[in-house]
């Protein structure tokens, strides 16, 4: 499907997105999100991202010095002991200035972690290396199956080459910069690949001063894809299966927030109540077909049922989700 590529300059506030920018889950972690796009197509995407989406028609690149910046005076709000976990909707790595923001992230005096999600496909050991000695403290390895037919199966790709991202991770741990595995459990699908990944992070050392693994449950969202035939886990079963392959494998997999150091702190405050009718300035294509990008005090709102609307207008809109800062608005007339 054919994109809008919008690049996020300081004319475009960067909190109250999903898709890009800071997000402010009410803890010391906050997630910084230069990019959206990925280069797989995963079938079980929570975000219907890649090229084989169906739904997803704008793209963003966030101008560095203008999320620096922004960073800055969230982790000042924050206080000591932040941690930025770079990730987004899709591959971080894509992002053109992604050594630069590693380092400039690192200099912040609250910020005590920078850690960052990634498929690994773009990773190369120079890439590594110069990750590491620009401050990142850990890399979250979205590593699904080391089968190499499931492996492809998984990402949506044929060029997806799991031997050369088996390779990279076991190079990771021998730099500063600790991995911890995160692969999606798909009942049916990877049952025996996820046993094998929990040996291999023992292998290769992975984790140290956080865990090594962090195994995640498949979840099927309204906008996102979902893998035919797969059917979802509860939560219970989810960690019934966790404390079975704990046991067997002797290893720590079900995790929990303390795991990381992840503290409760203040919510960065509201800007607008819900049902609030604000006047908003339309600045961008939205993510999806229907959606617009719009701003009103200092705030970014997705404006939803707006695909009339043209960019540069102001309208009139009524707030209707505001939890975490994520705006969302329809337009009130």
């Amino acid at each position: 499907m054919k994109r809008v590529v919008v690049k996020i300059g300081s004319d475009i506030p960067l909190i109250g997105c999903i898709t890009f920018g800071i997000i402010d889950r009410g803890t010391n972690l906050l997630q910084i999100r230069p990019i959206s796009g990925c280069n797989l197509s995963c079938p079980y995407c929570s975000v219907d991202e890649g090229r084989k989406s169906r739904t997803r028609v704008g793209m963003y690149v966030v101008e560095l010095e203008h999320l620096v910046e922004t960073a800055k005076e969230v982790a000042r709000f924050k206080g000591e002991s932040v941690e930025m976990h770079i990730d987004g909707c899709g591959e971080p790595m894509l992002y053109p200035d992604i050594i630069e923001l590693v380092s400039l992230l690192s200099d912040i005096p609250e910020v005590k972690v920078v850690s960052m999600q990634t498929n690994g496909t773009l990773l190369t050991h120079s890439l590594v290396d110069e990750l590491s000695e620009s401050g990142l403290t850990r890399l979250n390895l979205s590593l699904n199956a080391l089968d190499e037919e499931v492996a492809k199966l998984l990402s949506g790709v044929e060029h997806y080459d799991v031997d050369r991202i088996v390779e990279i991770a076991s190079y990771i741990p021998s730099t500063n910069t600790e991995l911890l595995l995160a692969p999606v459990w798909l009942p049916n699908i990877n049952d025996s690949e996820i046993e094998r990944i929990i040996d291999f992070s023992a292998e290769i050392g992975a984790g140290g001063r956080f865990p090594s693994l962090g195994i995640q449950k498949y979840e099927a969202h309204r906008f996102g894809r979902k893998m035919w035939g797969v059917r979802i886990p509860t939560w219970k079963e989810f960690y019934s299966w966790l404390d079975v392959l704990e046991k067997r494998h002797k290893t720590k997999l079900i995790i929990r927030p303390s795991d990381f150091g992840i503290v409760k702190k203040p919510f960065i405050p509201l800007s607008f109540r819900r049902l609030e009718k604000v006047k908003v300035k339309v600045v961008a294509q939205g993510w999806m077909k229907n959606e617009k990008i719009a701003v009103a005090k200092d705030r970014v709102i997705t404006l939803v049922d707006a695909k009339k609307i043209p960019v540069g207008s102001e309208v009139m809109a009524r707030i209707i989700h505001t939890k975490h800062n994520i705006y969302i608005a329809k337009p009130a007339g």
